[in-house]
């Protein structure tokens, strides 16, 4: 058997016995050990960090590496549609290559990462006040308060606009959902 196959197989049994009641009471009781990287991140192009196993905290595109598409987390601020980000103006932040429309764009992320990142991972509100991890488009977005929330659907966006109830809900089962992508 390829070693590869191999750890596929391996990674799959560790993943359904930590699944089971019995397999999260050794997993609580065993020290974490540090998650190993990925034998396909050698083939991917420099400076681009490595494959996600399941998911990311992170929304991003898994053949690119690019946080939400590429679009410019700080241009969802500055006009009425998002700018496609450029790769002379990239950076590699907490793993996840974010690109810009301009380096002062890319100087204001680097300041205030916290402000421009999306709400919930860049995932769907909504998918989250249900609890699950939903993929979003970064085409469907709103700029509430302070926060950034992208969406899977023009649907979606507009039932979390006029559900506020939805918010609270999504706030609420967000560590849950968090804990089940993996990072």
């Amino acid at each position: 058997m390829k070693a590869a196959t191999r750890q596929r197989w391996l990674s799959l049994a560790a993943g359904f016995l930590a699944l089971s009641p019995i397999g999260q009471m050794a997993l609580a009781s065993a020290p974490l050990a540090a998650p190993e990287t990925p034998a396909l991140s050698s083939t991917l192009p420099s400076g681009l960090p490595g494959l996600p196993s399941l998911g990311e905290v992170m929304q991003r595109n898994l053949s690119t590496g690019l946080a939400i598409n590429g679009f410019d987390p700080v241009s969802y601020r500055l006009g009425a549609k998002p700018a496609a980000g450029r790769p002379e103006y990239e950076l590699l932040q907490d793993r996840f290559v974010w690109r810009f429309a301009s380096q002062a764009n890319l100087e204001a992320f680097r300041d205030a990462p916290d402000v421009y990142t999306p709400a919930f991972g860049g995932f769907d509100p909504t998918g989250i006040a249900k609890g699950v991890a939903v993929e979003s488009d970064p085409s469907q977005f709103a700029v509430i308060g302070s926060r950034l929330y992208l969406f899977r659907s023009a649907d979606n966006r507009q039932r979390f606009l006029q559900n506020a109830e939805l918010l609270a809900q999504a706030e609420n089962r967000w560590d849950a959902v968090l804990r089940l992508i993996a990072r």
